[in-house]
């Protein structure tokens, strides 16, 4: 029989479920501003996929997902939220003259943070596409500022923004690809553009033009990496909530939420290495950054409205496979790598790199990002002397690696090491020779793996599919309908370091009416 336990503090203002980025970025301006916070965490660490797990005693540390991220500028929102909470964080911003460098068969292209040098470099080496390749930025310009416009309520019918927010909604239905061939770009050049798909683990004919424009605009006007690593970001605005009377529980894994007349009257928790060691918990207002689709059958579907149920039939996103290593004895740097990622594709076409990798299981010709987060800082924790961290990551279908575990474990370890073999086969014949000679530690991460280390159903990497379908006014918000919950999560707001950040703040903004 479980033992039942009642939370033995008092009741908290906003109780929240989960500490990914925007849960903690919510929870953090809400105890800053005299709100009483109480956060539940089913894992042993804050931060969802944002979250940093150390390797060989603490020799190594990893973060779960990000490499690089955007917003974080003087003035730009991270920089505002962390500003407001206190919190002096430091960024370092990659290389201006080209934070991603793409490769593909046949060409290669450094983006820099300047649309007209992007557009010069593109059109040098396609000079019969230059105009069609300036409309195509040009636009690309003018719909991210239409979707900032779109996305704030009291904005939109002002006047003078009528033009952009118009043209972005004329791209409401539309892929990446949609827009490729408008503008008649030839395919090494949409291929050159799109390289870094890994960003969403979608390409072109499956991407939202909308999802990509609000990255691929972001990262224009600046990328950036922690001074101190994703940890330093995370601990801070963990340390707001503790500092400003608010308290994080963790190995508190949610599995029963208690609703009557509209509302939420009781959460159960349960401690997930021992499911008999059973907690209840109460608030006046609940905040879930658990995944709302999951949320919802935990509650049952007939208690929330006909809309919200549309909203919530999402469908995830596609899952990736990681390669967590060190490398000793060499000097990154010496081998072209640097304050940048890299992004390779062994096809041309990326759409199908993207169909024989995900649903053939063909990585014979593989479509990958390459990070050196050790380069990324001077501060070298995690990653004793001598050593550089590298990081690779492509997309991978969940119900394969799924199948496999439960069915074969043997098969499930085989598949893994060809899908490392494949990426490894390609690291040392382009990027890195001898690499498995010199990589002392290594690890990999299938799709099984973030959904039992992130909680993340299906394993998906950026909650609902970022398709057009699920992207743009229509996309499901904090509006739970329930009286007294509100969803926080990325299938309710944004994906990402940024989208994490802007989805707190703005639940933050609507329930206390206050700008950040």
């Amino acid at each position: 029989m479980a033992n039942i336990q009642k939370s033995g503090n008092n009741m908290s203002n906003y109780l929240i479920l989960g500490s990914g980025i925007s849960a903690l970025s919510f929870g953090a301006l809400m105890a800053k501003s005299g709100k009483k916070v109480h956060v539940l965490e089913a894992h042993e660490y804050p931060g969802g996929y944002g979250h940093t797990f150390s390797e060989v005693g603490g020799k190594y540390k990893f973060n779960a997902q990000f490499h690089y991220v955007w917003g974080c500028g003087e003035g730009q929102l991270v920089d505002r939220v962390l500003k407001r909470l206190g919190l002096d964080i430091p960024f370092v911003h990659l290389d201006p003259d080209g934070f991603d460098h793409m490769r593909i068969p046949g060409y290669s292209l450094s983006i820099p943070t300047n649309y007209s040098e992007l557009i010069k470099r593109l059109s040098d080496q396609f000079p019969s596409d230059s105009l069609n390749i300036k409309n195509f930025f040009d636009v690309v310009r003018s719909v991210s500022k239409g979707l900032g416009y779109v996305t704030e309520a009291d904005t939109l019918y002002k006047m003078n923004r009528w033009s952009s927010s118009f043209q972005a909604l004329t791209y409401y239905h539309n892929t990446l690809q949609d827009v490729f061939d408008r503008f008649n770009l030839p395919l090494p050049v949409q291929s050159l553009i799109a390289s870094q798909w890994h960003d969403f683990l979608l390409p072109p004919q499956y991407l939202s033009f909308y999802a990509w424009v609000l990255l691929f605009d972001g990262y224009m006007h600046g990328a950036f990496y922690p001074e101190h690593h994703f940890d330093s970001v995370i601990n801070g605005l963990v340390s707001v909530i503790r500092q400003n009377g608010g308290t994080i529980e963790f190995q508190k894994e949610v599995v029963g939420i208690n609703v009557k007349g509209g509302q939420v009257l009781e959460i159960l928790a349960q401690n997930p290495n021992n499911p008999h060691e059973r907690f209840t918990y109460q608030a006046k207002e609940y905040v879930c950054n658990m995944d709302p689709k999951r949320t919802a059958s935990m509650i049952g579907w007939n208690h929330f409205s006909k809309d919200i149920r549309k909203k919530l039939s999402y469908e995830y996103s596609p899952s990736n496979f990681m390669i967590y290593a060190a490398v000793s004895d060499l000097d990154l740097k010496e081998l072209g790598f640097g304050k940048w990622n890299n992004f390779h594709s062994s096809e041309l076409d990326l759409n199908k790199a993207f169909h024989k990798m995900y649903y053939e299981f063909d990585y014979s010709a593989p479509s990958f990002a390459l990070c050196t987060p050790s380069l990324m800082t001077t501060d070298h924790s995690g990653c004793p002397e001598g050593r550089s961290l590298v990081e690779i990551l492509t997309v991978a279908n969940y119900e394969y690696f799924k199948r496999l575990k439960f069915t074969s474990p043997k098969d499930y370890k085989a598949s893994k090491k060809y899908v490392m073999d494949c990426l490894l086969d390609v690291v040392e014949k382009e990027y890195i020779p001898n690499f498995r000679d010199i990589a002392p530690f290594h690890i990999t991460g299938s799709p099984t793996t973030n959904e039992r280390f992130c909680w993340s159903p299906e394993g998906h990497s950026y909650g609902s599919n970022l398709t057009p379908q699920n992207m743009g006014i229509g996309r499901l918000n904090y509006n739970s309908s329930l009286k007294n919950l509100y969803f926080c999560n990325a299938s309710s707001g944004y994906a990402g370091f940024y989208g994490g950040f802007w989805t707190g703040s703005r639940l933050y903004k609507t329930l206390m009416r206050e700008e950040i």
